[in-house]
């Protein structure tokens, strides 16, 4: 087949060219993007409840529509599967102006939702409609979060899948990604507040939401003397020492942190243009395995020693009370959302993942030792391109395993494809499995994960 220049670049379009369909999207999604601007500073508890709805109405639609449209089309054009087009130079994706300026938007967003979130009082307000329907009462800052965290999910979800059309794998697992944030992370926890029933969020476990096996939780739980109240308590347990290692033996922690996790939803959408900046020295490999290891163990310890409180001295009952708060402030607050989320643009996408997320340290222990699930590499088609490496989002030199033949088998490797996927030659393969015979992955619905061989 003749490949000339020409012919090349008649099949992949200068992305930096805006059809106008694509103008159109961005209109729309501008003017959606001013309607919550002006809504944070004009919208109050005065402000009539029907130009509420139509002010809210308005605005997700056209920051919906408007950003869905622009990612499906300007993807759609184009080949499928990733593209190296100015990743490593452009101010968006390499750490730039506009990267570091959307840093600080994104660390701002999340110090006013934390600590300040009266500077959020018009955002929360003008959410006033779609919170009675939803959860039957008037919204506050987690009500906001969640939407604007499920619509982050969806959008740029959309746009991964335009992107990642051509795997079966990619396409699935952001489907489910987009439909787990959405029922069971935002939609179902307000329908059971309406419904006068526990707010749980049934996708997140014990260690990485620590309070749900705490002892006052647990209690609180029993105390709605209810069957779905009851069933949170079994999920929860069940879901920790049961669900999850059974799941992590057969798949990998890939179950949970690549299809589940509403933290790796986000960074697999929201935050995808942004995954090449993960660090991969050897160096931070070892921050990363002190820092989440320790992370994993003082929540144990701590879960621990407050179910033991009421058995200690009330002099220790003070200090585990402090400990728990100052946890709760460093780990579930400052690291996990200003840090992990604050500095996508900056960091990359899995730094709380990486380094701090004790239910990825769970999960990897179970894979490394006890888990059927790894990635294969034929090191004789390696061309040494590290293509692999670049787009490792969890900072693995996946080339230093491709050139050997090594089977790789990390704690930290969360399965997302992306390695195989970016392979011009074929080489990784998603797999599980005993070692001897390599049994095809079953969980990929299209057998071993293999990239596409670049078309001329």
């Amino acid at each position: 087949m003749n490949s000339s220049p020409v012919q090349n670049h008649a099949l992949t379009p200068d992305p930096h060219r805006l059809d106008p369909l694509e103008k159109l999207a961005l209109a729309v999604l501008a003017l959606g993007l001013a309607a919550f601007v002006t809504g944070l500073f004009y919208v109050n508890e005065q402000t009539p409840g029907g130009a509420r709805f139509l002010w809210l109405c308005g605005a997700w639609g056209a920051v919906v529509g408007g950003g869905m449209l622009y990612g499906i089309r300007k993807y759609a054009k184009q080949l499928p599967g990733v593209r190296n087009h100015g990743v490593t130079s452009e101010s968006l994706t390499a750490r730039g102006a506009v990267g570091w300026l959307l840093a600080i938007l994104f660390t701002a967003f999340y110090i006013c939702l934390y600590w300040y979130p009266s500077l959020l009082e018009g955002w929360i307000r003008l959410h006033d409609p779609l919170a009675q329907a939803l959860q039957g009462k008037p919204a506050d800052q987690w009500f906001v979060y969640g939407t604007f965290y499920t619509a982050a999910v969806a959008v740029m979800g959309a746009k991964a899948l335009a992107k990642h059309r051509h795997s079966r794998y990619q396409i699935v697992r952001i489907s489910c990604i987009i439909f787990v944030q959405s029922i069971f992370a935002w939609i179902l926890p307000a329908l059971l507040a309406k419904l006068s029933q526990p707010e749980a969020a049934l996708t997140y476990f014990w260690p990485l939401e620590y309070d749900k096996l705490m002892p006052d939780n647990v209690h609180e739980l029993l105390s709605w003397r209810t069957h779905f109240a009851t069933f949170c308590v079994f999920w929860f347990v069940a879901g920790t020492f049961v669900l999850a290692p059974v799941l992590t033996y057969f798949f990998g922690k890939r179950w949970y942190c690549s299809w589940v996790c509403g933290c790796g939803g986000l960074a697999n959408t929201a935050g995808d243009q942004w995954r090449q900046l993960s660090d991969k020295s050897l160096r931070a490999w070892r921050l990363e395995r002190w820092t989440v290891h320790s992370v994993l163990l003082v929540i144990v310890l701590l879960t621990g020693f407050v179910w033991l409180a009421p058995r200690l001295p009330e002099a220790f009952q003070a200090s585990i009370d402090g400990a728990r708060k100052w946890y709760g402030f460093l780990i579930g607050l400052v690291f996990s959302g200003v840090i992990g989320v604050g500095l996508y643009p900056l960091l990359g996408t899995r730094v709380w993942c990486r380094f701090g997320c004790p239910m990825a340290a769970y999960l990897g222990l179970l894979q490394k030792y006890f888990s059927r699930f790894r990635i294969t590499a034929n090191g004789s088609q390696c061309i040494s391109c590290g293509n692999c490496s670049t787009y490792c989002e969890m900072g693995i030199d996946v080339k230093w395993y491709a050139q050997r033949s090594q089977n790789i088998v990390r704690a930290s490797c969360v399965g997302c494809g992306l390695c195989a996927e970016v392979c011009p030659r074929g080489v990784l393969n998603l797999e599980n499995g005993p070692t001897a015979g390599r049994v095809p992955d079953a969980f990929s619905l299209a057998g071993p994960l293999k990239a596409r061989p670049p078309r001329a």
